[in-house]
């Protein structure tokens, strides 16, 4: 008989660093065939939502388990969308847009951390935006694995115009009905954003090796709304991520259509106990 896919995790109590616009629900979703789904946040030591069940070519669709010879996910391209670490304008909730912030403290520590989770999933390229705060968070991966990072532009934050350097009550005093729309005076239009963020992605993945596992760093809102552009969403439907969380995207190699396995995942449940869907008893 066949099984399904099982695992045991551990959840820890520990919340995340809320992305600056406070939103941090998220679902299991894929381009074609969206499900409901509960909340999920994740942050140090912390779990997020996982898919179950049964992907392309019948194989289990987390992070957390390699590809076998012959298996479906030897044909499947895998991206990680990894959230930089806290930055002071973080903690002070500013918006950054493309001010080039550096970590802080915590945010060194977040990305120290989630890089040693990442580094067991093998990845094989390390894409980031030039944004210090991103390519530093990079960077402890980078030192982990022995890969280069390579640095792509079009991952970078939102510009954020007017607001860039403001706190949430600043903007909301001083530009309150372009606040409505969220669209800063000057800045980069959410659509744009989503367009250049998710031809960067779209960029990776074809270049990429087929089976493998690819790091993007970014941002909160550039990542998130180009995760959504990719999988055909409103960027509402997910909300965005906590500070040094991930994202696991899933594509047939030589095809379109692009699943989220994983939203907002801060840690890997340990132990893991998979069985590969079709696996005879």
């Amino acid at each position: 008989m066949s099984r399904p896919v099982t695992w045991r995790s551990q959840q820890a109590a520990a919340r995340p660093q809320a992305p600056w616009r406070g939103r941090e629900t998220g679902q299991e979703l894929s381009a074609r065939k969206p499900a409901a789904g509960s909340a999920a946040t994740a942050g140090q030591g912390a779990v997020g939502r996982r898919a179950t069940g049964q992907s392309d070519g019948g194989a289990e669709r987390s992070a957390g388990s390699r590809p076998r010879a012959g298996g479906g996910r030897a044909s499947l391209l895998r991206l990680v969308l990894w959230r930089h670490g806290q930055t002071t304008y973080n903690a002070e909730h500013r918006f950054q847009g493309q001010r080039d912030v550096p970590l802080n403290a915590v945010g060194k520590e977040q990305a120290r951390r989630a890089a040693r989770h990442l580094a067991t999933l093998g990845p094989a390229e390390i894409w980031s935006s030039d944004l210090v705060r991103a390519s530093a968070t990079a960077g402890y991966l980078a030192r982990l694995t022995g890969l280069e990072v390579k640095l792509d532009k079009d991952l970078r934050e939102r510009h954020g115009g007017a607001w860039e350097g403001l706190t949430i009550d600043e903007i909301r005093e001083r530009y309150p009905d372009d606040l409505k729309h969220w669209q800063p005076p000057g800045g980069e239009t959410s659509e744009f954003v989503a367009d250049r963020t998710s031809a960067a992605m779209t960029r990776i993945a074809d270049e990429s090796e087929p089976g493998s596992l690819v790091v993007v760093v970014g941002h909160g809102a550039a990542l998130t709304w180009g995760m959504s552009r990719l999988l055909g969403l409103d960027d509402r439907v997910t909300g965005g991520m906590g500070n040094s969380c991930w994202s696991l995207l899933s594509r047939r190699v030589g095809g379109d259509r692009w699943r989220l396995l994983e939203f907002n995942v801060g840690a890997l449940p340990e132990p893991i106990e998979v069985v590969e869907m079709g696996e005879q008893d």
